[in-house]
């Protein structure tokens, strides 16, 4: 991990300079751990994060982390967001961080210049009333105690249900906004389901899932996958998968994993399909992160196994492939992408004990 993170930094700043004073009785939506949030809080921050490499980092540093925001009837001093840039879900998370809100309680949240800020503030304060800002680190930091005469009661009715489920591509999906392509089927996805064999046989599994269009696409076409795995970093998408794939518990084992597919797999398949992240949270590119994934299905393949992937075409993939597979085709490239088949060894290496 980084040791920069700007907007957690400028999330914290007013505390710093003393114009606000923290709380034990906090919440932390969004939540990213960093030496400055130590030097601030404990382990008594509630700490809220539905990607698994972030809820990890936190948990390892001693915070209770939970993929998921339990409304309830308790009631906080202090809520704490790094809010995301699609707008439904950010608006969303404002109207629910307003709802467990004590009175006199404060909101504060942090974003940076080119995530959209300005917008977010926007949103807060058309929900709220005034806000407080700072700036720094080319981020915002602003922050209200609403109180029940400045709280646009319509705004937040509203907003409280935007990122909800719902039904997409006249139904076939129930997805939500916040998870990548939440509202379509992406390219490179329709690609890969378009170019797998009906004839793949065995035990599956589906690395970076999403909200399940290709485990679905799967299962659709090839009758003989006799149990399925589907690993997925984003809780929230994770729990849309279940939902899609609801349909074929009855013909097959399927597991669910909130998972980091990058720190390993202790299972073994014979066909592995996935569409590889290569980028971050914040859209900076991370080819490594795709070539881990190719790494572990690699070594998470029987003898003879074979991965199934698409990726951009510009992606450089090939040496992580040739480097653990036995074969390695193209199997089509197109609209910039490139779908691969990989292929283990029928047979066990038993390399010599140095």
């Amino acid at each position: 991990m980084s040791g920069v993170d700007d907007a957690l930094d400028t999330l914290l700043l007013p505390f710093e300079t003393r114009q606000l004073q923290w709380s034990d009785d906090a919440m932390f939506m969004r939540a990213r751990y960093g030496a400055s949030l130590s030097q601030i809080a404990d382990e008594r921050l509630t700490c809220v994060q539905s990607f698994k490499p972030e809820a990890e980092i936190l948990r390892r540093a001693g915070f209770k982390v939970s993929p998921s925001i339990e409304l309830s009837s308790r009631k906080y001093s202090l809520i704490l967001m790094l809010p995301p840039r699609q707008r439904d879900e950010a608006r969303a998370l404002f109207a629910q961080a307003i709802s467990m809100l004590k009175p006199e309680g404060v909101v504060i949240a942090s974003a940076g210049n080119n995530e959209g800020a300005r917008s977010l503030e926007s949103d807060l304060e058309k929900l709220c009333g005034n806000v407080h800002t700072l700036s720094k680190n080319k981020c915002r930091v602003f922050w209200s105690s609403p109180s029940e005469h400045t709280i646009d009661a319509t705004l937040l009715s509203d907003w409280s249900t935007g990122d909800l489920s719902r039904p997409i591509l006249n139904g076939r999906y129930i997805s939500r906004p916040g998870i990548f392509a939440w509202d379509r089927i992406d390219i490179a996805s329709a690609l890969l389901a378009q170019n797998l064999p009906i004839g793949l046989s065995g035990s599956a599994a589906d690395l970076g899932a999403g909200f399940g269009f290709l485990s679905d696409a799967l299962l659709e076409r090839c009758q003989s996958i006799v149990a399925l795995d589907v690993y997925e970093a984003e809780h929230r998408a994770l729990e849309l998968a279940q939902t899609n794939l609801a349909q074929y518990q009855s013909r097959l084992p399927i597991e669910y994993h909130w998972h980091d597919v990058t720190a390993g797999l202790n299972s073994k398949y014979d066909i592995i399909i996935t569409n590889p992240p290569f980028h971050t949270q914040a859209s900076i590119d991370r080819p490594d992160i795709g070539r881990r994934f190719i790494t572990v299905a690699g070594q998470s393949l029987k003898p003879g196994g074979q991965l199934w992937l698409v990726a951009n075409r510009h992606l450089p993939y090939e040496q992580v492939l040739v480097d653990g597979f036995d074969s390695v085709n193209v199997v089509t490239q197109q609209q910039g992408f490139k779908i691969i088949v990989a292929t283990r060894s029928a047979h066990e290496i038993k390399r010599p004990r140095k």
